[in-house]
């Protein structure tokens, strides 16, 4: 046998072996964000809330445009710590107030009872926790906010044209009634 031969055939059965117990294990129940780490239950609850919010009609919904993502972009770069771990704690909190009011989690909810509940949090906010309704208010302005700025709302929705605009030469000029006369 070649010695290049067995050497090459050595490092791919090592290499292997490096990565095939990473490739065993399950996905990563933790995602490290740069300045917190979220749980994907936790992650699926912020895509239901804006699902909730933004819901998919004739039109697509807050997670076919990704919003989830945006919410959490924001949420790790633009407030500061105490801040998401209040959001973390009310993500868990929307959490156990479902399985209290419902006897299931959020994500086993049918459309009608995630909306009863959000309505409930957003007009009453007394009767749900700080954590929750802060939790609420954040993943509903991020949400909004994103979906303003989206391509999908900026180019199918919202029509815009650049100033100054198109140029029509036969646009009539009346005389205007009691402003300046010249001449």
């Amino acid at each position: 046998m070649d010695r290049r031969v067995a050497i090459k055939n050595l490092a791919l059965v090592l290499g292997g072996s490096i990565v095939l117990p990473s490739c065993l294990h399950e996905t990563a129940k933790t995602i490290h964000l740069k300045h917190f780490n979220i749980s994907q239950d936790q992650i699926d609850l912020v895509s239901l809330v804006a699902e909730t919010i933004i819901p998919k009609t004739d039109t697509p919904g807050a997670t076919d445009l990704g919003l989830q993502h945006f919410v959490l972009k924001m949420v790790d770069d633009c407030t500061p710590k105490d801040t998401q771990q209040s959001f973390l704690k009310g993500a868990d909190q929307l959490e156990s107030r479902s399985k209290k009011l419902f006897g299931k989690s959020f994500a086993q909810c049918g459309k009608q009872q995630r909306e009863s509940m959000l309505n409930n949090i957003e007009q009453h906010p007394d009767a749900a926790s700080k954590e929750e309704s802060d939790f609420f208010k954040t993943v509903k302005g991020f949400t909004v906010f994103g979906y303003t700025y989206s391509k999908f709302f900026m180019t199918k929705e919202l029509v815009y044209e650049l100033v100054p605009g198109r140029y029509n030469g036969y646009f009539p000029v009346n005389k205007a009634k009691g402003g300046p006369k010249f001449g």
